[in-house]
């Protein structure tokens, strides 16, 4: 099975289940996740203050319904978690059409499809269905009843980490809190965990830390609990919506210009995509991004939040998510990945005047040659390659402690490959050391 089947196969298997902020349903998906990459489980007790957040109480259901008069279930939790309001308030009463229409959601714009509603932190109950159901109901009285529970409990939320060359950190956060929603939740933390399995395999040079956060309160529960570290936090990646038909949107860090956000838009550009400014509205980015943190962590996403009619709907179901978007989102996380992996500064240890290269081995034997810029943006070959020595002016030319090797690739038109193979070749010779680390 090819990895964007497997990973549809995940989105699949998570979808039935009812996840929130909190409760069961995130346990139960961070299980199923830990079956392809270990995690490491924290549960944070309800009433912990996290900045100028509390975590909430615990909130679970196991049935709920509304039933006419002949005792018929007309919307029923049991066919989908979407059909109630999350963090819904137990109900059981019996009650008018005209009084139970106060809390009933639809879509009339959209008739055949249920939304997807929430009421986190006020307490309070509701069911969502389509309006052409609606529109059916006959007057009369309804049962209705919720089995839910809202007690002291706790936040849970997973890490995992995939260890690396340094101790500076690259996070790549997912929520887990979406009921039924397959393109906005589910396909995020499918690639999330694929790509978590593909790092391992690679051994990289940064350490990847691996979120699966409930949205907003659960981001703001890590970055209060590991204030002390962020320090180590060199750059990240939010992932949602990661398995639409359309095409690849990259939203900035707040910063604009963070190493991050000049790595993607570069391997974005062999690709259609779309990129776009931060704006503190969206996903997690917008936590990791506020000012007291100022992290340079982006998001990808394909098609943006809102931008699709399938958006926080019963429609966001498997069906709308391909195995072959899933694959091209993997693609373009592991390829940025490698670059950022690669993306040194050195500093030329032979700065004044170019270095002899050809006692070295590393210039071709035969002077005159007319293709040393030739075809410059395909990378080069071997030695005698005119393309891999035009790579090697370059990189001795711009490594002042100040230029990445995306810097270089990019000024002199290099395959970034190539650039790398020459700052390697260089180094081997002795004539680059690594520069310090940048200021942040």
């Amino acid at each position: 099975m090819s990895p964007g089947a497997e990973m549809h196969a995940l989105v699949e298997r998570l979808y039935p289940l009812c996840r929130s902020i909190t409760g069961d349903g995130v346990r139960r998906t961070l299980e199923i996740v830990g079956e392809y990459v270990p995690l490491r489980l924290h549960e944070v007790p309800t009433g912990t203050q996290v900045f100028d957040w509390t975590v909430p109480k615990e909130w679970n259901i196991s049935d709920a319904w509304i039933a006419d008069a002949e005792g018929k279930r007309v919307v029923d939790f049991a066919e989908s978690s979407l059909h109630v309001v999350s963090y819904s308030v137990p109900v059981s009463a019996t009650m008018s059409l005209t009084e139970l229409r106060e809390h009933l959601h639809t879509l009339p714009d959209q008739p055949s499809l249920v939304p997807y509603r929430t009421s986190y932190y006020s307490p309070d109950w509701g069911f969502c269905l389509s309006q052409n159901a609606l529109d059916a109901l006959p007057d009369g009285d309804y049962e209705v009843r919720i089995d839910s529970t809202l007690e002291d409990g706790h936040l849970t939320y997973a890490e995992h980490v995939v260890p690396g060359e340094v101790t500076d950190e690259v996070i790549v956060s997912c929520h887990v809190c979406h009921p039924s929603l397959a393109n906005d939740n589910l396909a995020g933390i499918a690639v999330a965990t694929f790509l978590a399995r593909e790092l391992a395999r690679r051994e990289p040079y940064y350490t990847y830390r691996f979120l699966f956060v409930p949205g907003t309160i659960g981001s703001i529960t890590w970055l209060a609990r590991n204030a002390e570290r962020i320090g180590k936090v060199k750059h990240g990646l939010v992932l949602a919506c990661a398995g639409d038909p359309g095409s690849l949107t990259y939203k900035k860090s707040r910063r604009g210009d963070a190493e991050i956000d000049r790595v993607v838009q570069h391997v974005l550009a062999g690709r259609e995509h779309t990129v776009v400014d931060f704006s503190p509205y969206g996903y997690d980015e917008r936590q990791f991004c506020s000012p007291g943190f100022n992290l340079g962590v982006g998001s990808l996403t394909r098609t943006p939040y809102a931008g699709y009619p399938e958006y926080h709907t019963s429609a966001d179901n498997p069906d709308f998510v391909t195995a072959e978007a899933l694959a091209d989102t993997l693609a373009a996380c592991r390829d940025a990945f490698s670059v950022l992996d690669r993306n040194r500064r050195y500093v030329n240890l032979s700065p004044y005047g170019e270095p002899q290269l050809g006692k070295r081995g590393l210039y071709g034997s035969l002077g005159g040659r007319s293709d040393a810029g030739r075809d410059t943006a395909t990378g080069g070959g071997g030695r005698g390659d005119g393309r891999a020595q035009l790579a090697m002016l370059w990189v001795l030319n711009l490594s002042d402690g100040d230029h990445t090797l995306l810097d270089i690739a990019q000024r002199s038109g290099i395959a970034f490959d190539a650039v790398v193979a020459a700052a390697d070749a260089l180094y081997a010779a002795g004539l680059l050391a690594p520069a310090p680390p940048a200021r942040e």
